[in-house]
């Protein structure tokens, strides 16, 4: 018992140090499924971390390949070692009490792959298999733990993944840029006249606009197809997702606003307008569930 308790320690404590969007939607969850979705975020973080790491690429994909093997302690039967690693030993506890699929665990791995193998994505069609697996695999995770009754609630989790990621490249596209990774698609940069270069170095122009417009028309378009893939009562079932929907969707807006002026320092919210959202939606969700009764 002492061990799990210390493991659910090491994934809050992972999960609050990280003060992430994420964190802001935890907060009201009861205990045991807020247990399960820091243990969630812990491996999703510390998965990604192998690719932030300063090492070979070769070693990075080592990494990830003891995370794939420590899948096996999370799904298999045998009473793990003293030295298994916390965040297994409370995912091990999750996927017992939540049906979390072993194919969207190692999808998070699959796209994290992706980060180390390549800088550049040709098309959309390849970005978005990259958003699917390092952020809808995530989504896909977490509604188990939810809950939901509608079958589409799947659907809606992988197109506000997607949404959520590109709104993460859209607003970093010029840190990620100076570190020689370009996210959004060769393809389109072509179109808008606008260089690899002019991403590094900072240059606004009519091409930059409209590049950042097309893909934020595209992220919009998955928080719209989210929206409606479930109705009301679904969407109170699954009130931490939409917390976390309606923040990355207030940021879109807030880049859209600026005019995409990512060259002038890192575009977000204030903690108090995410407190200011969860409270909301949570109070909502609340109110909803009382009228439905």
């Amino acid at each position: 018992m002492s061990m799990l308790a210390d493991a659910a320690k090491y994934c809050r404590k992972l999960t609050s140090k990280s003060q992430s969007n994420f964190y802001y939607a935890f907060l009201f969850l009861p205990r045991e499924k807020r247990e399960a979705l820091e243990a969630v975020y812990a491996y999703c973080r510390l998965v990604d971390d192998v690719v932030d790491e300063e090492a070979p690429v070769a070693d990075k994909l080592a990494g990830l390949e003891r995370w794939r093997r420590e899948l096996d302690l999370v799904y298999g039967e045998a009473t793990p070692p003293d030295d298994t690693h916390p965040v297994t030993l409370k995912l091990r506890e999750a996927v017992r009490r939540f049906p979390i699929r072993r194919e969207d665990m190692e999808a998070v791995i699959d796209g994290c792959a992706m980060d180390v193998e390549r800088d550049r994505y040709e098309t959309w069609d390849e970005l978005r298999l990259y958003c699917y697996r390092v952020a809808s695999a995530v989504g896909l995770m977490c509604i188990e733990i939810f809950g939901y009754s509608s079958p589409r609630a799947r659907d809606y989790a992988v197109d506000l993944g997607i949404a959520l990621q590109l709104t993460n490249i859209l607003r970093d596209v010029h840190e990620d840029a100076e570190r020689g990774r370009i996210y959004l698609p060769l393809e389109d940069l072509r179109a808008a006249g606008v260089s690899e270069e002019d991403l590094a170095r900072g240059r606004t122009s009519p091409g930059f606009l409209r590049l950042m417009r097309t893909n934020a028309a595209r992220a919009r378009s998955h928080y719209l197809r989210a929206r409606a893939a479930i109705g009301p009562a679904e969407r109170r079932q699954l009130v931490i997702a939409e917390i976390m929907g309606e923040i990355y969707f207030a940021l879109l807006q807030r880049l859209e606003a600026a005019d995409f002026a990512v060259f002038d320092g890192k575009i977000a919210l204030r903690r108090r307008e995410k407190m200011a959202i969860a409270l909301r939606n949570f109070a909502s969700a609340q109110v909803g569930n009382l009228l439905a009764h």
